[in-house]
C-alpha cells in the first residue's frame, strides 16, 4: 500500500453541466498533483489539511474530520470507461481527478474500517497519521468535474467513494510513501458505511 500522488487545488468558478440550470458555482474540486512519483515533493499536512488546499463549502468538505480526501488508483480504470461512455471521450484520467488529496494504491473501501487508523511514512517516528472518518458523499459540482450529469449518481452505485481522514499526528506526506493500517473499532467498513447513508433515497443528487 502506499501513495502514488498528492494533489492540492485552489477555490475557482466551477459550471454545473444541468442544461436546464446551468450556473457558475465555487469549488476546489480540480485538484493538481504536487508531488508525483518520478518527482516525490514533500507536502506539508496539518490538522486542517494538505497546504495549498483549499475547500470552498467547508459545511461538507474540510474541517477536522474531513481534513485529508484518499481515492483509490484501483477505480480509475472503472471511471474512464464511464466518461468515454458517456462523453464519447477516451482520455487518460490523472490524479486528482477525483478531486482527492491522496491517490492511493491498496487500500480500497472494503478492505478499511470507520476508525482505522493510517500511518503514512516509513519512519513511525516522524509519520504521518490519519484516522478514516467518513466516505465522500459526491454532489453535484462532480457532475461538472467529470464533465456529464450521471457522475455522482454512478459513485453512490459503485460506491467508489474514496474517504476522508482526519488528522491525527502533523507531518508530511509525498508520492511513494508507504501506508500501513492499524484496526480501529471495526464496527462499519467505509463501503458499508456509504451504503448506509444512502439507503432509503436518503443521498439527494442534483
Amino acid at each position: 500500500m502506499r501513495v502514488l500522488a498528492v494533489s492540492v487545488g485552489k477555490v475557482q468558478p466551477l459550471w454545473t453541466t444541468a442544461p436546464a440550470d446551468s450556473r457558475q458555482v465555487t469549488s476546489a474540486i480540480v485538484k493538481t498533483p504536487v508531488s508525483r512519483l518520478e518527482d516525490p515533493l514533500a507536502v506539508q499536512v496539518g490538522l486542517l489539511g494538505l497546504a495549498g488546499d483549499e475547500q470552498a463549502d467547508l459545511t461538507v468538505h474540510g474541517g477536522r474530520d474531513k481534513a485529508v480526501y484518499a481515492y483509490p488508483v484501483e477505480h480509475y480504470a472503472v471511471w474512464r470507461t464511464i466518461r468515454m461512455q458517456a462523453l464519447k471521450i477516451d482520455a487518460e484520467l490523472p490524479y486528482g481527478t477525483m478531486g482527492e488529496n491522496l491517490t492511493i494504491e491498496g487500500l480500497t473501501e472494503d478492505r478499511v474500517w470507520i476508525g482505522d487508523v493510517v500511518t503514512i511514512g516509513a519512519d513511525p517516528a516522524h509519520a504521518l497519521v490519519l484516522r478514516v472518518a467518513a466516505p465522500r458523499s459526491p454532489c453535484f459540482k462532480f457532475n461538472a468535474r467529470m464533465g456529464f450529469k450521471h457522475a455522482a449518481k454512478m459513485m453512490v452505485q459503485s460506491a467508489y467513494t474514496g474517504f476522508y481522514l482526519q488528522v491525527l499526528k502533523t507531518g508530511t506526506v509525498r508520492a511513494g510513501d508507504p501506508l500501513s493500517v492499524s484496526p480501529g473499532e471495526r464496527w462499519m467498513r467505509v463501503d458499508e458505511q456509504h451504503r448506509f447513508n444512502t439507503s432509503g433515497g436518503q443521498q439527494q443528487l442534483l
